[in-house]
């Protein structure tokens, strides 16, 4: 069933969106955001020459839990990543995926079509404490993989999620998360990022449009179908996944500065449907039940929310099918 929300759009709310939504994909780099249903020609994201997560291989996630996570918030984050290999018909998250392998390196090799969550890691007990700067978050990375608790895989993404009681640095404040790149040993270097719950800190920033923004015209937020933080973490690693296969090392696919880049969900932000505009995210699904509005189906009977993704064939934002 489609719904239509209300069209209050404003100003204020279109740019506190935007605000919020781009840093999160590290354009992430250190920047995330989701956008607008066709996006101009003019935010063409340019190929600049280097590495990209490409196939045959895997992507292989290795998810480090950092803090407390209860498994009801868990549940749907795993599901998340088990629905890109997904068999049934009605599971749709790898055909959002599809757009990626549009992404090619200079040997016309496409990202690869495969992600697989490969390991997981808790730190229940906060090793770093509750407030953490982004150069840790690397350097903690790399020391799982000197340890041994983690193996060094070049096409691997590991990613760092941290509860809704720590504070990383730049976290709600315009970035919803990011990923970089770090020299794990003389055989290169791998991909690393972090994403956040914004739960407590910031939902009207990096779980919109689950939650409004604290700043702006009052609006009527969504249902989340698994819960208002442990949703916006997924969007965000939507995010960042797909601009960590697409541009790794800052020398892929981008647009604009290459410490603060448009990336291929990040190129589009606020969009999640047919129709959107700034402040709208554009027609969605809605639960009959739950009346949680979502785009995709996926492993577990789970529903999600996916960000749009830039096509770099037919130069516009495209949403989940």
């Amino acid at each position: 069933m489609k719904i239509m929300l209300l069209k209050p759009l404003l100003l204020t709310l279109a740019m506190v969106i935007v605000l919020a939504l781009a840093p999160c994909s590290q354009g992430l780099n250190q920047s995330l955001s989701q956008p607008s249903s066709l996006a101009p020609i003019s935010a063409k994201l340019n190929y600049h020459g280097g590495p990209l997560l490409t196939g045959p291989s895997s992507i292989n996630i290795y998810l480090i839990w950092y803090g407390t996570f209860y498994q009801k918030d868990r549940a749907p984050i795993t599901d998340f990543f088990a629905s890109f290999s997904g068999m049934e018909p009605s599971i749709t998250v790898p055909k959002w995926w599809n757009t990626v392998g549009l992404y090619k390196d200079k040997a016309r090799n496409p990202v690869s079509s495969s992600v697989k969550l490969a390991k997981q890691l808790g730190d229940i007990g906060y090793s770093l404490g509750k407030n953490i700067k982004r150069a840790q978050i690397a350097n903690y990375v790399k020391n799982k993989i000197d340890n041994k608790m983690l193996p060094l895989d070049p096409n691997g993404i590991y990613m760092v999620l941290t509860s809704k009681d720590v504070i990383v640095e730049r976290f709600c404040m315009g970035s919803c998360g990011f990923h970089g790149s770090i020299m794990a040993s003389s055989k290169g270097k791998i991909v690393y990022a972090h994403v956040g719950d914004p739960f407590k800190q910031c939902p009207g920033l990096c779980s919109w449009p689950y939650a409004i923004p604290a700043y702006g015209p009052p609006g009527q937020a969504l249902v989340a179908p698994n819960g208002v933080g442990t949703d916006g973490m997924i969007m965000n690693m939507a995010t960042i996944l797909a601009g960590a296969a697409t541009n790794p090392f800052k020398t892929g696919y981008f647009q604009g500065d290459a410490l603060a880049p448009l990336e291929a969900v990040t190129a589009c932000p606020g969009i999640f449907g047919d129709g959107a505009y700034p402040g709208y995210p554009g027609n969605l699904m809605v639960d009959k039940l739950s009346r949680a509005s979502y785009n995709a189906y996926g492993a577990n009977g789970r529903k999600f929310l996916l960000p749009a993704m830039w096509d770099p064939m037919s130069l516009n934002c495209k949403v989940v099918a």
